[in-house]
């Protein structure tokens, strides 16, 4: 009898956006090849190799956010969050991240529709720059319409000050599942923000996700910034060309 070769189907973010990603089939590969990641040889510069939306797409996130050269939003598309729920979640090192995933979350609401809310996970700086700065640490918030399947990614700022409590709990209880409510995360002003329409800032990049960049930031300590970066510390996509894009601002 014949051996076969088990494939293994390359991992790639298990959200996507409703631009046609969704319905590519992962490509078949051995045990033995290699997957992306952020350093030199599988990093950004080589994400095309693992979707070619990351090197051919012309609407990709993160940007740099230039204040001045934003329109006025346009309000059929206002962000208004309804995330404040509490209840159990899992907290895990997914090998890009740390993720945390509620077993019940949230919803924002966009243009009359409604996006749950899946996961939300950190990155060691924030991708997106303004007027050329990256924050301390970001927080990403994704959300899901459940009858287009297209995402919306709320990102939430840390800069160093006062401890974070809500970030306490998940860094020291990766592994675990706790007791968490992502309002927590929030800014107590979230009618300030800047919008555009990108994509994921991992492969397989797809578009057509709408981002909504919180600007008042929130904070963390310094103690607990340098705690998450013995995780991740330069887990951050390059900033993107803008092309057509236009950025909105609330």
């Amino acid at each position: 009898m014949k051996k076969t070769l088990l494939a293994t189907a390359i991992v790639t973010l298990a959200l996507v956006g409703c631009n046609g990603s969704q319905n590519v089939k992962p490509k078949e590969a051995s045990a033995h090849d290699k997957h992306w990641d952020y350093g030199s040889h599988n990093g950004p510069a080589h994400w095309e190799e693992f979707s070619k939306t990351c090197g051919k797409g012309i609407h990709q996130s993160p940007i740099n956010i230039i204040p001045g050269k934003t329109m006025s939003m346009n309000h059929e598309y206002d962000l208004s969050m309804h995330d404040d729920i509490t209840g159990m979640a899992k907290v895990i090192d997914n090998g890009h991240s740390i993720k945390v995933t509620p077993e019940h979350g949230g919803a924002i609401t966009l243009h009359g529709e409604d996006f749950n809310l899946l996961q939300f996970h950190f990155h060691g700086k924030s991708e997106h720059t303004i007027d050329g700065k990256r924050f301390d640490m970001v927080a990403h918030m994704v959300h899901q319409n459940p009858k287009t399947e297209q995402l919306a990614v709320v990102a939430v700022f840390f800069e160093a000050g006062e401890k974070s409590v809500v970030l306490e709990k998940i860094i020291n209880n990766v592994g675990s599942t706790v007791k968490i409510d992502p309002q927590d995360f929030m800014p107590l002003d979230t009618s300030h923000y800047y919008h555009y329409i990108g994509s994921l800032t991992t492969p397989p990049c797809s578009e057509n996700v709408q981002w909504y960049l919180l600007k008042k930031p929130i904070t963390a300590s310094k103690e607990q910034i340098e705690h998450f970066r013995k995780f991740y510390v330069d887990n951050e996509r390059p900033v993107q060309e803008l092309h057509d894009r236009k950025v909105e601002a609330n």
